[in-house]
C-alpha cells in the first residue's frame, strides 16, 4: 500500500500540493485535516482513546475521530469515511468552523493543520477498529471540560485547542 498523502494548503485553505503524511509531519508543513464530534440524544460527546500503536499521541483521549482528507475528497465525505474506518458507523455531518494550529510532539513530529470541525449525531455504541481506537466513552461537555482541566496530559493537543477556542460551536 502506498504511503498516504496529505493535501498541502495555504492560510486560505487553497490546495498548493500533496506530500506524504509522515514527511508533512516531520517538516511541520501546513496541511488540511478534520475533526469529527459526534453527540447522542442525551447531549453526550463520543470520545475515543487513540490506539497504543499510533505514531503520535498514543493512548490519549480525543474527539470521536479525526484524520486527513484525500486528494479530491470533500470534507464531509472524508469525515464519514473515517467515522466508518475508526468507529464502525456513519452519520450525517455538518461543518461548523475551521482553524489553523501547530503542535510539536516529543517524537520530533509536528501537526500543522488547517482543521475542519464537523458535528454529527448517533445514538448507538460504536464498533471500534482496535487498530485505531483503544477505548471509547460518552461524556457530557461539562464532564469533558472538567476532566481536561484536571488531567490535561490525557488529551490530544488539537482536542484541547478546540475545546478552549471553539467550545461554543460544540455547545449549540
Amino acid at each position: 500500500m502506498a504511503e498516504e498523502l496529505v493535501i498541502l494548503v495555504n492560510q486560505n485553505d487553497e490546495q498548493i500540493g500533496l506530500m506524504p503524511k509522515m514527511e508533512a509531519h516531520e517538516k511541520g508543513i501546513l496541511h488540511r485535516a478534520f475533526s469529527v464530534f459526534v453527540f447522542n440524544k442525551a447531549g453526550e460527546l463520543l470520545l475515543q482513546q487513540r490506539a497504543a500503536s499510533k505514531y503520535h499521541s498514543p493512548l490519549l483521549w480525543t474527539n470521536t475521530c479525526c484524520s486527513h482528507q484525500r486528494n479530491g475528497e470533500r470534507n464531509i465525505e472524508a469525515g464519514k469515511r473515517r467515522l466508518q474506518e475508526e468507529m464502525g458507523f456513519v452519520c450525517e455531518l455538518r461543518e461548523v468552523t475551521s482553524f489553523i494550529y501547530k503542535a510539536p510532539f516529543e517524537n520530533g513530529l509536528t501537526e500543522h493543520e488547517l482543521d475542519h470541525i464537523m458535528i454529527g449525531y448517533f445514538d448507538k455504541n460504536p464498533e471500534i477498529n482496535k487498530d485505531e481506537v483503544a477505548r471509547y466513552k460518552w461524556l457530557t461537555l461539562e464532564d469533558v471540560k472538567k476532566d481536561i482541566f484536571e488531567n490535561p496530559d490525557q488529551y490530544t493537543a488539537w482536542f484541547k485547542i478546540i475545546f478552549d477556542n471553539f467550545y461554543h460551536y460544540l455547545n449549540s
